[in-house]
Order: C-alpha cells, then sequence, then structure tokens
C-alpha cells in the first residue's frame, strides 16, 4: 500500500488560517476530490472540523479522523488515535493507496517519521497570511515525477502548478 500525502501551499508554505481555506480554487478542489475519491483519507479532528459540515464525512471515501481524545465519536468516521493506527488500519481493508489531507500538525507528523511514499502538491504562486504551515519540501528527499501549470482566470484569483513528488529511496 502507498501513503501519500495531498496539500495545497502557499510560497511562503501556508496552508491555513483560524481553521479554514484562504483560497478559492475550484480546479484544486476537483483534483484533490479525483485523487482521493473511493480511498481511505486520514484527518486530524480540527482539520476535519473545518470541512463544512454538509461536505462531512467526504462521500465515496473511508474518513479516518485522529485525536487525542480518548471517547471522541465522529458519526459515519472511523476514530483512531494515531497516524500508524490509521496508516494500518487503511492497510488491513485492502486500501492501494491512503492519503493524508491534513492539517499542518499530521502532516509534519507523517514526514517527520518518514510515512510517506508520494505528495500531490498544489503550488499556490502567492504568499499569504496564516497560522498554519506545510514543512518545506527537502529535495534532497524527493524528486518530482509530474508537473501541470494553471493560469489564474475568471474562477481561480491565483495561478497554481499541480506537483507530484516521489519519495527517494
Amino acid at each position: 500500500m502507498k501513503t501519500s500525502l495531498i496539500v495545497a501551499v502557499a510560497e511562503n508554505n501556508v496552508i491555513g488560517k483560524n481553521n479554514t481555506l484562504i483560497w478559492h480554487l475550484p480546479k484544486d478542489m476537483q483534483y484533490f476530490k479525483e485523487k482521493t475519491l473511493h480511498h481511505h483519507i486520514i484527518t486530524g479532528r480540527k482539520n476535519y472540523i473545518s470541512i463544512p459540515e454538509k461536505y462531512r464525512p467526504l462521500q465515496n471515501r473511508t474518513n479516518i479522523v485522529l485525536t487525542h481524545q480518548p471517547n471522541y465519536k465522529e458519526a459515519n468516521c472511523v476514530v483512531l488515535h494515531s497516524l500508524e493506527d490509521a496508516i494500518n488500519y487503511a492497510k488491513t481493508q485492502n486500501e492501494t493507496e491512503v492519503f493524508i489531507i491534513g492539517g499542518g500538525q499530521i502532516y509534519k507528523e507523517a514526514l517527520e517519521k518518514n510515512l510517506v511514499d508520494k505528495m500531490y502538491v498544489t503550488h499556490i504562486h502567492q504568499a499569504f497570511e496564516g497560522d498554519t504551515f506545510f514543512p518545506i519540501i527537502d529535495t534532497h528527499k524527493w524528486k518530482k515525477i509530474f508537473e501541470e501549470k494553471h493560469l489564474s482566470d475568471e474562477k481561480h484569483k491565483h495561478s497554481f502548478t499541480f506537483v507530484e513528488y516521489q519519495k527517494i529511496n
């Protein structure tokens, strides 16, 4: 099983502010959906709660919510207490690719513990003010295997690039 993460990151590594997305990029939302559909997704509790209620749990995906709260329950979700448990759970369900979808602490932990095989990163070509950040991508550990540029337009205020990174063994 492959363990991947998917994230949208500003030029200054900001990924959010006040537990919300800062930008509106419909193509990025579509990309996220296409990549994660019919897969297990792993999210921290705060990140999960930041998803508008009408979209929770994310449809046609097994939502795994991580929390340190021992009695936390979330309808129609699997609630676990460690990233390793979440990845192992997906493995026991015959998942082929599990996706870590945030937030900041979960991404940091996954990368520090070397749990990620592939990263799907939307690089937004602008800096933003925020309070949640993505770790700097170490180009000695990751190589670009795919890149697709998108210019700003009437539906996308900011230009962005979809990049897929593969871990260098």
